[in-house]
C-alpha cells in the first residue's frame, strides 16, 4: 500500500485508540449509579473515582509527549494503551474503592500516551494542505468514544456488573495497543527512532508563542466546559427541563460539536490554524452572551440557543491542537502538542470549580457570561502568534 492510502490507516488506528482512552475517561460516567452500588459509595465518592483518572493524565502528558518525539509513536502509544488494558483489567479485580481509584490514576497517566503520539502520527503523515482536516476526524474520536461507552458500559453492567465494565474498557484498550503496534509506522522517508532530542523540553516550554497559544486553549476550554459539563443541570435545575430532556440535548450537541471540528479543520486546510481560531474564539464570546441574555427566554428558543452554543464551544480543539504541532520546534511537535493538552485539562478543572461557584453564587446567566469573558480572553492571548511557513512535523533524518 503507497503512502498516500496508508496515511488513512494510521489515522484511524490513532482514532480508535483516542477513542477506547475516551470511553474510560469519559464513558464512565454513564454507569455511576452501578458504581455507587458497587463501592457502596455516595455522590462524592463515585465524582472522586470519575475525576481520578484525569489526574494521572495531567501528571504525564508532557513526559509521554517528550518520549514521542524520541522513540516515535509507534512505541509510545503500544506501551501507554496496553499499561491502560492492564490497569483496568486489575480494576474488574478489586472491590474496594481506594484500590480502583489508584489503578485508574494508573490507567489514566498511561491512557496519556495517546493524546500527542496519535496527534504527531496525523502531523507526520499528512501534508499541511490536509493535516486539519485529518486532525478534525482523530478529534472527533473523543465524543465517538464517549457515545460507544454510553450505549455499550450500561449493557454490561446490567449483564456482569462493574467487573464486566472494566473489563470491556481493558479489551477496547487492548485491541486498540495491538492495532497500533501493527499499524503505526513512520513515512517511508524518516526512521522511526530520532537519535537525540533537536530541542531541549525547557526550550520548548519557553516558547512564547506555544505559551500564548496555551494559555488561548485553557480560557476556551472555560466556555467549552461551562456548556458540556453544566448544560444538563443548567436546563434541569436552572429552567425545569426533565432530565431526560436535558441528557438529550446534551448528546446532541456532541453531534454538532463534531461535525463543527470537521468543518472547521476543513476551513484552516485552506486560511492556516490561528484566523479561523480567533474568529470561532470571537463566535464563541457572541454565542455566550447571546446565551446569558436568552436564559429567560421562551424554553424551546433557550434549547435551541444552548445546543447552538455548545457545539460551537466545542468546534476549535482541533484547531488549535494542530497548530501547536506546526508551531513547536522541529522535531518537538508531541511535546508542544502535550504542553497544550496539559494546559487544556488545567482549565477545564478550573472551571468545574470555578464555573459552578459563579452560577451558584450569582445566576446561570453570569456563569454564561463568564465563558463569553474567557473567550475573549483567548482572542487578547493569540496576539502576537502569527502562522510559519509549513514544515514536516519531525525533521527527515
Amino acid at each position: 500500500m503507497g503512502a498516500a492510502r496508508y496515511r488513512w490507516v494510521v489515522l484511524g488506528v490513532g482514532t480508535a485508540a483516542q477513542a477506547s482512552t475516551a470511553a474510560f475517561l469519559l464513558g464512565l460516567a454513564s454507569v455511576t449509579p452501578d458504581l455507587r452500588a458497587f463501592y457502596n459509595t455516595g455522590l462524592a465518592g463515585v465524582g472522586a473515582l470519575l475525576g481520578v483518572t484525569s489526574i494521572g493524565l495531567v501528571a504525564t502528558l508532557l513526559v509521554w509527549g517528550t518520549a514521542t518525539d524520541r522513540f516515535g509513536e509507534r512505541a509510545v502509544m503500544t506501551v501507554g494503551l496496553t499499561g491502560a488494558a492492564m490497569a483496568l483489567g486489575a480494576a474488574a479485580l478489586v472491590r474496594s474503592l481506594p484500590a480502583a481509584a489508584a489503578l485508574l490514576v494508573v490507567a489514566g497517566a498511561s491512557g496519556a500516551s495517546v493524546n500527542a503520539a496519535s496527534g504527531r502520527a496525523v502531523l507526520t503523515w499528512f501534508p499541511v494542505q490536509r493535516r486539519g482536516f485529518a486532525m478534525a476526524i482523530r478529534q472527533t474520536a473523543v465524543p465517538l468514544g464517549t457515545a460507544v461507552a454510553g450505549i455499550t458500559l450500561p449493557v454490561l453492567a446490567a449483564r456482569g456488573g462493574v467487573p464486566a465494565v472494566f473489563a470491556g474498557l481493558a479489551a477496547g484498550c487492548l485491541g486498540a495497543a495491538i492495532a497500533s503496534a501493527l499499524g503505526i509506522r513512520e513515512p517511508p522517508d524518516r526512521p522511526a527512532v530520532a537519535p537525540r532530542t533537536p530541542t531541549p523540553t525547557r526550550a520548548v516550554l519557553a516558547d512564547r508563542r506555544l505559551q500564548r497559544l496555551s494559555v488561548a486553549g485553557a480560557l476556551l476550554v472555560v466556555p467549552q466546559f461551562l456548556g458540556t459539563g453544566f448544560l444538563v443541570e443548567l436546563l434541569h435545575a436552572g429552567r425545569g427541563v426533565p432530565a431526560a430532556t436535558a441528557a438529550a440535548l446534551l448528546s446532541l450537541t456532541q453531534v454538532f460539536g463534531a461535525l463543527g471540528r470537521l468543518g472547521s479543520g476543513a476551513w484552516s486546510d485552506r486560511a492556516g490554524r490561528l484566523r479561523p481560531l480567533r474568529i470561532v474564539s470571537l463566535a464563541i464570546a457572541a454565542a455566550f452572551t447571546a446565551a446569558a441574555v436568552a436564559f429567560s427566554a421562551p424554553i424551546p428558543v433557550l434549547a435551541v440557543v444552548i445546543v447552538v452554543v455548545t457545539a460551537l464551544a466545542v468546534s476549535w480543539n482541533g484547531l488549535l491542537f494542530t497548530a501547536a504541532g506546526e508551531l513547536a520546534p522541529a522535531g518537538r511537535a508531541a511535546t508542544g502538542m502535550a504542553m497544550t493538552n496539559t494546559a487544556n485539562y488545567v482549565g477545564g478543572a478550573v472551571t468545574a470549580v470555578a464555573g459552578g461557584a459563579v452560577a451558584a453564587s450569582a445566576g446561570w446567566p453570569a456563569g454564561l457570561a463568564l465563558g463569553a469573558v474567557a473567550a475573549v480572553g483567548a482572542v487578547a492571548a493569540l496576539r502576537g502568534v502569527h502562522e510559519q511557513p509549513a514544515r514536516p512535523a519531525a525533521p527527515t533524518r
